[in-house]
């Protein structure tokens, strides 16, 4: 004859238990290293999906959209607490929500991201320092916000010159994109993003389509101009980040960042700003997010963040 055990076992167990109903509460902090990787696993998980109602194929497909496009819908489909119960033997859901925020405090270690060369920031090569690129990461990352709101606030609505100055970033584009429709103006206020993403993950923004030339060129052009008006905030801003001979080094920025890729066979004796002016004005603003023969294309499906 056996031991006699203590716990319950069979169908009568979890009544004998005193734990039939659990309240879990979990708190991630997350970080998206991989987005592709992400969406990928999002859109397999919405296909497995059962939808009913009216119209399953059209439930299907809209969040099938959204999790292509947006980060925080990729991992709502795969942390959803029936996905994440279904996933665990022996327990069933009784229900449960899921909140999904972005933390406002996050900012990528430019320190580790950027090292300089020297411990004392003595200079050399010249190369893109930490506190540079904290700073324009901040500028893309504010630029790609108003023109979302531009976006928000005005739709399709074309920018003329009554009211040029309402609009934060399209009413500074050239004149001929002023009636460009709301899918142009959202690749172009996704090209800051791509750009600070780049930052984000330890690289230089090198442009690689003249509509990243511009985004580069917009940010350039505010960091040096917060960098005058208040100084103060900048210092501020960049906290214990080391300092360098090279750091709001925006001529050097204009010299190394532009030109890496993009045509080659202009006129030598232009500056880069000038052929940057040229190359914008000879293609149509359609074209501007055309890559560079020379770069490697950005991930099509990578989606917008609004």
């Amino acid at each position: 004859m056996g031991e006699r055990s203590d716990h319950p076992q069979g169908p009568g167990a979890a009544e004998d238990s005193g734990a039939q109903e659990i309240e879990a509460t979990v708190v991630l902090g997350i970080r998206i290293t991989d987005w592709p990787a992400l969406r990928a696993a999002a859109v397999a998980a919405v296909e497995e999906l059962d939808f009913g109602g009216i119209d399953p194929v059209g439930q299907r497909e809209e969040l099938l959209r959204e999790v292509a496009e947006d980060p925080n819908a990729a991992l709502g489909a795969l942390l959803h607490p029936d996905r994440l119960i279904a996933a665990i033997p022996g327990i069933e859901a009784l229900g449960g929500t899921l909140e999904i925020s972005v933390t406002d405090d996050f900012a990528p270690d430019f320190a580790d991201l950027f090292p300089l060369d020297g411990e004392d920031g003595d200079g050399g090569d010249w190369t893109l320092t930490p506190r540079t690129a904290c700073l324009l990461h901040t500028q893309l990352v504010g630029l790609a916000d108003a023109a979302y709101d531009d976006l928000d606030e005005h739709g399709e609505d074309p920018v003329v010159d009554e009211d040029e100055a309402d609009w934060t970033v399209f009413g500074r584009l050239p004149r001929r994109t002023w009636g460009m429709h709301r899918t142009w103006r959202r690749a172009l206020a996704r090209t800051f993003d791509d750009l600070a993403d780049d930052l984000a993950l330890g690289e230089w923004p090198l442009p690689r389509c003249p509509a990243e030339e511009l985004a580069l060129r917009f940010a350039l052009a505010d960091a040096r101009a917060l960098l005058g008006a208040q100084p103060e905030s900048v210092a501020d801003m960049m906290g214990d980040l080391p300092a360098d001979l090279y750091d709001y080094d925006w001529d050097g920025c204009a010299d190394e960042l532009f030109g890496v890729y993009g045509p080659d066979d202009g006129d030598p004796e232009l500056t880069t700003a000038e052929r940057i002016d040229q190359l914008l004005a000879a293609t149509h603003p359609e074209g501007w997010f055309l890559a560079y023969d020379d770069a490697e294309e950005r991930d099509p499906g990578r989606g917008y963040r609004r």
